[in-house]
């Protein structure tokens, strides 16, 4: 991808439009993109405190796999139906994978014990979808348009947990976790439903993404290991830190079915404060300070999180300076891997960033039990800062990212 030709005044001034097909197209997977994500996120602040019921629950080792199983098999699935798009096309799998996935919440709406919820988790990330629809959107956009439609994924998967954390507390004394699973699944299945009637239908990749010299520009340019590291790093300390989180805010004195009452101020209070950097995170020459900052903050989060002990403010003020970080960099990553990557591996990266992330969330939820069992709290927390703090250092070392040359691309498109 060459950056070298200086934009227009013209290009500068007024960028590419979407056209109404496009907008349409990113509406409607970002729709589906949120109700599968809604099924992953919604029973991380319930989950733990729910498995203390169920034989083996009290084991946060086994909590910890509960949480966290579902990355393991999206981030080995995530290549496999990114393959299966290009052979068989982007709608078949996706349909195909909202269907596992509703299978594999209706198990563990079942599950008799934690075993089950395991096996039920396991059988939800088997539906990897995730690279398949960003494949779609790819498909579907044009490259002067697409790095917005990417943060939109991306806000979209920010927006969903901060939803989650809300609606999640409340809605489970009236229907219980197994009743969060069944909706999980019957959102899966509706969303099989937006994607034959709102996206159009994608046509085939010019160039197929799996030729062995792509995959190695992947897996190896330096600034896409960066990008991929800090998704890994910062799924694995969220799902990390839902192992402690619930009990740190039942320690303090706030039952389980008001958590919401916590989560709703500390999340519309964390957007709140992440819009300005996100309307400067576009910007050219600002891009890194916005984004290594955020990483920094995010460090301060853990950090505050790390030290709160049994002040409830503390804990609070915390979470208010981690969401803020993670909302931020969950919509800037995207648009940064669509940015970095060449257009010749930009469907092999985005599968490789997909993989990773999936991955991180697993690791982190696996390793955060198994610490929490074993070490305790401390463990967590400082598993979480070793983490964010290697991203910080390999954050301050990265590239300016490129600026977009609008002016290679009709301007009268619309």
């Amino acid at each position: 991808m060459s950056h070298d030709r200086e934009p227009t005044a013209a290009a500068r001034a007024s960028p590419p439009r979407m056209t109404a097909g496009e907008r349409r197209a990113t509406m409607g997977l970002a729709g589906i993109f949120g109700l599968r994500m809604l099924g992953m996120f919604i029973v991380l602040p319930v989950l733990a405190l729910y498995a203390e019921s169920l034989p083996g629950g009290r084991d946060h080792a086994l909590v910890g796999l509960a949480l966290g199983a579902y990355g393991l098999t999206q981030a080995v699935l995530q290549v496999p139906f990114g393959w299966a798009s290009d052979r068989w096309g982007r709608k078949p799998v996706i349909v195909v994978g909202l269907v596992v996935f509703a299978l594999g919440s209706f198990v563990a709406a079942w599950a008799p014990s934690i075993g089950w919820t395991i096996v039920g988790r396991t059988i939800q990330g088997a539906g990897a979808i995730s690279a398949a629809v960003i494949a779609l959107v790819a498909d579907l956009t044009r490259d002067s348009v697409r790095t917005r439609a990417m943060a939109a994924i991306g806000m979209t998967i920010g927006a969903t947990f901060a939803l989650s954390l809300i609606i999640s507390p409340a809605i489970a004394p009236l229907i219980g976790v197994p009743g969060i699973f069944v909706m999980t699944g019957v959102l899966a299945l509706a969303a099989i439903a937006l994607l034959r009637r709102v996206v159009p239908e994608g046509s085939a990749p010019a160039e197929r993404a799996d030729k062995p010299a792509n995959w190695k520009k992947a897996l190896v340019d330096r600034e896409l290991l960066r990008l991929n590291y800090g998704i890994f790093a910062l799924h694995a300390a969220l799902l990390a830190l839902f192992v402690q989180v619930p009990f740190m805010l039942r320690d303090n004195g706030v039952a389980p079915s008001r958590h919401a009452l916590v989560y709703l101020p500390v999340l519309v209070l964390s957007v709140a404060l992440m819009l300005p950097a996100l309307w400067q995170a576009d910007r050219p020459r600002r891009t890194k300070p916005v984004f290594v900052g955020a990483i920094a903050v995010l460090f301060v989060g853990q950090a505050m999180l790390a030290v709160a002990g049994t002040s409830l403010a503390m804990t609070i003020a915390a979470l208010v300076v981690f969401f803020t970080a993670f909302n931020l960099l969950e919509a800037v990553l995207p648009s940064l891997v669509s940015k970095f990557a060449p257009p010749e591996i930009k469907g092999t990266a985005v599968g490789v960033y997909s993989s990773v992330q999936f991955l991180g969330t697993f690791v982190g939820a696996a390793g955060g039990g198994w610490l929490s069992q074993w070490h305790g709290p401390a463990a967590v927390f400082g598993f979480c800062l070793a983490l964010t703090a290697l991203w910080l250092a390999a954050g301050a070392s990265m590239t300016t990212p490129p600026v977009y040359n609008e002016a290679t691309y009709s301007m009268g498109e619309t």
